[in-house]
């Protein structure tokens, strides 16, 4: 993607890490569509990189972001051509894209930081619901304000919300929409950590400096199974932690079964050697209602 000094979004790679930079504090770095399509462009190429390990979304200014741009949503209907033809599939289709974004965030095979100063509010709460860790000043505010204009979230901020805090909580801040301090954020579990105004980056620094010294595949599988484990039944999630649990001892050295195939199964299929030939010719018609 290219990166001009006038885009409303800028992406670095520095070694590791790669920093999400939302750049429009003009507007309290409300979310238009050009800065949201740029998001998921970033998002996407972090995605690909297998050498990027951790990701910090910050906010240009002393704000992180102020949700959806509200003043761009009457084109959220409009076609390609700026028509006004597509209508509420017009709506539904950009709620989606967004609803990708959000989704391919909080898949990422990295560590994910929001670092939150000022405003994070509507979509800019969503985002940070999609992170791994966030870390905000105490002059933080955050908050669910689209009912006030007749709208309501459509990324996260009900679903994702409700995970986090509840049923109750979250009708509390989606129907009323009142601003709450990022002291109420870390009580209520929705982020992790309030630091002084000045110690935002310092913070996010020794996060990082923390994370580094992990284990990076464990760490890959600590998200992947607490992230599909708590949106499924006891059960199934604790199959998640299992195998995860033998792929830490693979992994580890530990990756030899003695009744498995260490491979010569797939090497049979490609020579069509004399083991495969075995069990295709055992399996092939077995109980089957064709003859063989």
């Amino acid at each position: 993607m290219t990166d001009t000094a006038d885009s409303p979004l800028h992406l670095t790679i520095e070694g590791d890490t790669a920093r999400i930079l939302l750049d429009r504090p003009q507007v309290r770095n409300c979310l238009s569509i050009e800065l949201s399509d740029r998001f998921v462009e970033a998002v996407q190429t972090i995605k690909k990189s297998t050498d990027i390990k951790f990701v910090v979304i910050k906010g240009a200014g002393e704000t992180f972001c102020a949700g959806d741009d509200i003043t761009e949503m009457l084109k959220w209907g409009d076609d390609e051509h700026g028509r006004s033809t597509q209508g509420a599939n017009g709506v539904m289709r950009r709620v989606r894209i967004y609803q990708d974004m959000a989704n391919a965030l909080e898949e990422l095979d990295k560590m994910t930081i929001s670092a939150v100063d000022g405003v994070a509010v509507g979509g800019g709460l969503e985002i940070t619901m999609a992170s791994d860790f966030v870390i905000a000043t105490e002059r933080a505010v955050w908050g669910m304000p689209e009912v006030d204009s007749g709208i309501t979230p459509g990324w996260g901020g009900t679903t994702r919300m409700a995970r986090y805090i509840g049923k109750r909580r979250t009708k509390e801040i989606n129907i009323i929409g009142a601003l709450m301090s990022a002291q109420r954020a870390v009580d209520w579990g929705l982020w992790n950590r309030v630091v002084p105004n000045d110690q935002l980056d310092a913070e996010v620094d020794a996060l990082l400096t923390t994370l580094r010294a992990k284990n990076q595949q464990a760490c890959r599988q600590l998200k992947y199974i607490v992230n599909r484990g708590c949106e499924t039944d006891l059960y199934t999630a604790q199959g998640f932690e299992m195998l995860s649990a033998g792929l830490s001892g693979a992994v580890n050295g530990f990756w030899q079964v003695a009744d498995a195939d260490k491979g010569a199964g797939i090497a049979n299929f490609s020579e069509k050697g004399s083991l495969w030939q075995t069990r295709r010719k055992l399996a092939k018609y077995f109980w089957s209602d064709l003859e063989g």
